[in-house]
């Protein structure tokens, strides 16, 4: 069960800082986590000052 972002995310880049797997990258309107190399972790959800990481 990986883990998205959704319209919400401020692209502030505080989510890919704490990824451990490096999951997360800058598309074009906002951060994205690549699914297949999430750990399901959570530490982008914790840190995330919009709530816009959510598991899927």
């Amino acid at each position: 069960m990986a883990y998205r972002i959704t319209s919400d995310c401020l692209s502030c880049g505080s989510c890919a800082d704490v990824c451990p797997a490096g999951a997360i990258s800058q598309g074009d309107d906002q951060y994205v986590i690549d699914a297949d190399a999430c750990l399901d972790c959570g530490s982008c959800e914790s840190t995330c000052p919009a709530s816009a990481i959510v598991s899927e």
